[in-house]
């Protein structure tokens, strides 16, 4: 009931809030269930290597690159029917997924149209939940539907950690899970068919936005782009192809890393306003150097299930320490003129970040099976430090006084 008045606060009673949060739960919740699967399935049924599982990353993350221009070409389109678009081709890229045969060509097809429609949809929660918002209360409008999705998304998690509890896994069971999570993006997109309205998209989503005085923060979405990348796509399969870790196992770490990204946000941003972006953004990496250690060398100091916790723990401490990319936003705003700027800025900085994370997935995956995991992890370190370097060159400016 409480979530319920927040809603009613929050939007218009003439919007279609209702039926739109609906459906980012129920997205939400279909998410958690292949994310939860996804790394397991390429690697113990479709047999993916080291340099396979970059070759893939680098296809999810390309409709993210290409957003602008697929933005620019639907121009005519209101967010609402580009949101419907987007769950279209989810839904065509999960179905696929539960039937295509085990081939990694067809699979990273798949995974491609799943995000396609993601990225898709993506810019387009942002837009509707502002439209929809109540005069003065966007800010709150956009943390409920984040707090939506991550409920959702969390719920996934959990029935994956359910299913395999009791199931062993096998290539019918994934199977299952790809279907029932296209399952259940049809319910969503059947949800979002009943939000409707003419939203205009945002203008700053379409094009590249340029200026000079933003150049350290563009260098700095190349770093944090870089060196996150390392850990989202090769993270998790470190823990499935090198220490054996099974779906209900990679579940349970991504629904404990939720949770703790869940209470420890409120507290990053008020370190933030508390010590400035500039400092957070130094400690961030530098406390990065360490979570990269442990998870490149593990194994050489510890027995290897001693070794397998150590990784799991600095797993959630990366994605704790993530947070702190809040405080790159927060340094565009302080050099901003306008809100609009603002905007404009992060959605090019965005770009910019899956510019170079397309790069780094395809050759890490090269670098650790060249090289091994513990190179792999000490470029990160370095990518780390980096950043750390670039970020002690800015001026505190208005948040660190």
């Amino acid at each position: 009931m409480g979530r319920m008045k927040r809603l009613e606060a929050a939007f218009r009673p003439d919007s279609k809030y209702r039926a739109f949060f609906l459906s980012m739960i129920t997205f939400g919740l279909a998410y958690g269930l292949y994310k939860g699967v996804i790394d397991n399935y390429l690697a113990e049924v479709v047999g993916m290597s080291e340099f396979d599982k970059g070759v893939s990353e680098f296809f999810r993350e390309m409709p993210g690159l290409m957003l602008v221009f697929i933005l620019a070409a639907l121009y005519t389109f209101s967010a609402e029917r580009i949101y419907k678009i987007g769950a279209l081709f989810m839904l065509a890229g999960m179905a696929a997924q539960a039937v295509v045969p085990v081939s990694r060509v067809l699979v990273i097809l798949c995974i491609f149209t799943y995000s396609l429609g993601e990225h898709m949809q993506l810019g387009m929660r942002n837009t509707l939940s502002l439209q929809y918002a109540r005069e003065g209360r966007g800010g709150e409008a956009l943390g409920l539907q984040n707090a939506a999705q991550q409920v959702g998304t969390l719920a996934g998690y959990l029935v994956v950690i359910g299913i395999f509890s009791l199931v062993s896994a096998s290539t019918g069971l994934y199977r299952g899970v790809f279907a029932v999570s296209a399952g259940i993006i049809a319910l969503g997109f059947i949800s979002s068919l009943r939000v409707t309205g003419s939203s205009a998209t945002d203008e700053n989503k379409r094009r590249f936005y340029f200026r000079k005085k933003y150049a350290k923060y563009y260098m700095l979405e190349v770093f944090y782009g870089a060196r996150k990348q390392v850990f989202f796509t090769f993270g998790p399969y470190v823990l499935v192809l090198f220490y054996g870790a099974n779906a209900m196992v990679i579940s349970t770490l991504f629904a404990v890393s939720s949770v703790c990204g869940f209470f420890a946000s409120p507290l990053v941003g008020k370190i933030i306003d508390r010590l400035g972006y500039k400092v957070v953004m130094v400690a961030d990496t530098l406390i990065l150097v360490v979570v990269c250690f442990f998870y490149g060398f593990a194994h050489h100091i510890f027995p290897m299930h001693v070794a397998f916790i150590v990784c799991c723990v600095n797993y959630v401490l990366d994605s704790i320490i993530s947070l702190a990319s809040m405080a790159s936003n927060v340094y565009v705003q302080d050099i901003s003129d306008n809100a609009d700027e603002v905007r404009a800025t992060i959605s090019t900085g965005v770009s910019v970040n899956h510019l170079i994370t397309i790069f780094i997935a395809l050759f890490g995956g090269w670098i650790w099976k060249a090289l091994g995991i513990e190179t792999l992890f000490v470029l990160s370190a370095a990518l780390g430090l980096c950043n750390s370097a670039y970020a002690a060159t800015i001026k505190g400016g208005k948040k660190a006084a």
